[in-house]
């Protein structure tokens, strides 16, 4: 009874996870994001999560460094008032950085920890 009930629920998560957004992109489902014209960088986490917290000054430095130049944007996900927006991005594990171009085509994405160089390196190419 136990293993037809875990087939059951991993079904159902399979099928959440695979089935799309409620609408076609992001865009539409969180507004303003990712930012008109502009590169953007979001990054989806939490600040309880370790990695997210070792993140946070990383993403607080780079907001303050790119000020006018791209946005860099923080959605905690254990922010009720945020839930709808990480499942609109489809992020499945935390963090997760997504990378914009100016279009607002997503570009990268990376999960888990990501250094200040590599964000750095990856905000400049697409700045280019």
């Amino acid at each position: 009874m136990q293993i037809r009930y875990l087939i059951i629920l991993a079904i159902v998560f399979l099928l959440q996870a695979c089935s799309p957004p409620e609408s076609g992109t992001s865009e539409e489902v969180v507004p303003g994001i990712p930012v008109a014209n502009t590169v953007t960088l979001v990054d989806v986490g939490s600040t309880t999560c370790v990695p997210c917290t070792m993140m946070a000054p990383i993403l607080e430095e780079l907001k303050q460094e790119y000020s006018g130049k791209a946005q860099v944007i923080f959605i905690d996900v254990y922010d009720e008032s945020n839930r709808d927006k990480a499942r609109a991005f489809k992020v499945l594990a935390i963090p997760t950085q997504i990378f914009y171009d100016k279009s607002g085509r997503e570009v990268y994405r990376h999960t888990g920890f990501m250094d200040k160089k590599t964000i750095v390196e990856r905000l400049e190419t697409l700045l280019e």
